[in-house]
């Protein structure tokens, strides 16, 4: 998916969103073969020790990317509240295979072919350390748009460019958003066949009259179909996405569709809260706060009711607003968590290279000059060689941290980015952590109490990860994660 900014728990959005070589074998051949069914604050190296740097933090993002994100910007329709890069193809629109003498819609497939050209014509990264090896990609990951209004046979052309330009590993996750009443068992199985391993299901409500508000294509029979199909399929790895703090939308609606969804047996969960962008329908219908839109303190009730529904179904509440079934953690979002490097291809998308974020045009007209430039070798790809701010990647590392349950590791953070700057992100939360809003684990992720955590946190005794506590320490992670970045840049 593209970071997202138009959903977040957190209430205040955070910004961070060819034809094949011949002699290899095709991305298609080869699922076969191995039965694949921000804004910024202001930018810590002086505080860093040269000759205890990490390279899983500090160098992170000098290192080959193994993640891919491609844009399929296409939508029946534009929802109230999306203010992405998208291509409207019409209400009626589904996914379509061509009979033998008819054609693809040519707004897909041209974008489709601008598409491969641009994976053909960008720079693949090696690593200086081990031989200038390119590691092949373990993940790709189709957002949108709604990528199964694509055909199968033009996702499996874009496998296959990025197959024949970067590698792709036989066992890697291949993840689809897709919309119900975009795809049958036929297509489904069609993208299983050609790669295709974990869909993300744009569910967003279980009421017709929410979806209808929210200017959504389908209501919540469509919604129904869609799981049976999933289900029928055999597709094992699966996640339902849900909006909260929608208009008009009560406690107990929320509830239900939290029950649905539960009892649908997804391997994973997304839980995003609305958030109001300008240039969208709503941001000109809707004021933050104001009703019909929730209060602040009610849309944080929603948030809790989530953790309580998911966590007491059994799914691990792994990331601020995602939740799964053990063994089933979106391998790609993790990409994203861990401040790795990732491709991104596609209209409006933005890479991860060289510690750089790089956004592609929005247009559609100025995507595909780029495309063109990019083949004359007369513009940049996002692979460039700026010397990164050690600042920025403290920043960085800190946000996508404290995302997770995992929390930010002390000691690596201050081997990458000095002992002092981690000395002082454990003192500005040292009221948050006696409020419980903080929570301080040992080498084995035990908890460590207050006392315990002023005595050791700054000789690094016995502290080892702070994380925020769930639901609330993740309810306030805008304001501890500014504190964090005013310790780091004073």
């Amino acid at each position: 998916m593209l970071l997202k900014s138009t959903f977040t728990p957190l209430f205040a959005a955070i910004v961070i969103p060819t034809k094949p070589n011949p002699t290899k074998l095709s991305f298609t051949a080869l699922c076969r073969n191995n039965s694949l069914t921000p804004q910024r604050t202001p930018t810590v190296r002086q505080n860093a020790s040269p000759n205890t740097t990490s390279p899983s933090l500090l160098l992170q993002h000098k290192l080959p990317p193994t993640s891919a994100y491609v844009h399929l910007p296409f939508c029946r329709k534009r929802c109230h509240y999306c203010d992405f890069p998208i291509i409207a193809l019409g209400s009626s629109s589904t996914t379509t295979t061509p009979e033998k003498n008819d054609t693809y819609d040519p707004r897909i497939s041209n974008y489709v072919e601008t598409l491969c050209r641009e994976i053909k014509a960008t720079k693949k990264l090696s690593s200086s350390t081990n031989n200038n090896s390119s590691p092949p990609l373990e993940t790709v990951f189709f957002g949108g748009g709604t990528p199964s209004l694509v055909p199968p046979q033009l996702v499996s052309s874009v496998l296959d460019a990025l197959s024949s330009k970067f590698g792709v590993c036989g066992n890697a996750e291949i993840s689809m958003e897709m919309d119900p009443g975009t795809f049958d068992a036929v297509s489904m199985k069609e993208l299983m066949n050609v790669g295709v391993n974990r869909v993300s299901l744009g569910v967003q409500a279980f009421q017709d009259e929410l979806l209808k508000s929210c200017g959504r294509a389908h209501g919540v029979s469509e919604i129904y179909e869609a799981i049976e199909i999933v289900n029928t399929c055999g597709v094992e790895n699966w996640s339902v996405d849900l909006i909260s703090s929608l208009p008009h939308q009560t406690p107990s609606m929320w509830e239900e569709s939290l029950r649905i969804a539960i009892r649908s047996r997804p391997t994973h969960v997304s839980v995003y809260d609305l958030q109001v962008e300008q240039e969208t329908k709503f941001g000109v219908l809707y004021t933050p706060g104001e009703f019909p839109l929730p209060s602040e303190n009610q849309s944080a009730e929603f948030y809790k009711t989530a953790s309580k529904m998911l966590g007491e179904a059994g799914y691990d509440h792994y990331e601020i607003s995602s939740y799964c079934k053990s063994g089933y953690r979106c391998k790609h979002n993790s990409t994203y968590w861990k401040n790795k490097s990732f491709y991104a291809f596609g209209l409006g998308s933005a890479s991860y290279l060289h510690g750089v974020r790089f956004s592609r045009p929005r247009k559609l007209k100025d995507y595909v000059g780029y495309v063109q430039n990019l083949e004359n070798e007369s513009t940049e790809d996002g692979v460039v060689g700026f010397d990164v701010d050690a600042k920025d990647l403290a920043m960085d590392v800190v946000m996508l941290s404290l995302r997770t349950a995992e929390g930010l590791d002390l000691r690596a953070f201050g081997e990458s980015f000095g002992d002092s700057v981690r000395g002082s992100i454990c003192e500005v939360y040292r009221p948050y952590v006696e409020s419980g809003h903080v929570v301080c684990l040992d080498e084995k992720r035990r908890k460590v109490e207050y006392d315990e955590f002023i005595v050791s946190s700054m000789s690094n005794e016995r502290v080892r990860f702070l994380r925020l506590s769930d639901p609330d320490g993740f309810l306030l992670s805008n304001e501890l994660i500014s504190l964090a970045f005013a310790a780091i840049s004073p």
